[in-house]
């Protein structure tokens, strides 16, 4: 089974996904798609870190995260991918789209597109369970700044696709969870 959590920041959707894994029953490993790049990031990463359980693997994808689904993915193995907003902003990043959208240019955004493919494309047929946790952003003001705007277009789609090849989507809101499909 696939499930997609999604939320706005601090709404509870990866402590969600993360008892979730728990209940699971199977072996968890932890895909972290975070770069800390600074203080407050380090922070933030080492809150997460500290409230996993010991036990649980933790692998750090920021940026090939189909290829690192499918080399972990088994059977008796519960995926918890936190978060996809991290690995767009990553993508965004190592690419050309933020520089680009930055100088007003014509944006490029293939390596957005191709690992967003790939991952469109490994979901379906990755064995176990995979728990997908990711930020709703698009419930704000439209962004004045062009790398915003640009981001929030992308997360949105990513949001919708993602959403569509899941069994289970469940949006939280205040700690609270909501099924929205299954």
């Amino acid at each position: 089974m696939i499930e997609f959590i999604v939320g706005g920041a601090r709404s509870g959707k990866s402590r969600l996904a993360e008892a979730r894994a728990i209940e699971s029953g199977l072996d968890v490993v932890y895909i972290a798609t975070a770069h800390a790049l600074d203080a407050e990031m380090e922070r933030r990463v080492a809150h997460h870190r500290a409230r996993r359980p010991a036990h649980w693997r933790c692998i750090e994808a920021p940026l090939n995260l189909a290829q690192t689904l499918r080399t972990h993915a088994a059977a008796d193995t519960c995926l918890l991918v936190d978060c996809l907003t991290l690995w767009l902003n990553n993508l965004f990043f190592a690419g050309k789209a933020a520089a680009q959208a930055e100088a007003g240019e014509a944006i490029d955004c293939a390596l957005l597109r191709d690992e967003t493919d790939a991952l469109l494309e490994a979901l379906p047929m990755l064995p176990g369970r995979i728990i997908l946790v990711s930020n709703e952003v698009g419930w704000g003001i439209v962004p004045m700044h062009p790398i915003s705007r640009l981001f929030a277009d992308e997360q949105g789609r990513l949001n919708q696709r993602v959403a569509a090849a899941c069994d289970k989507v469940t949006l939280v809101a205040a700690g609270l969870p909501l099924t929205l499909k299954g």
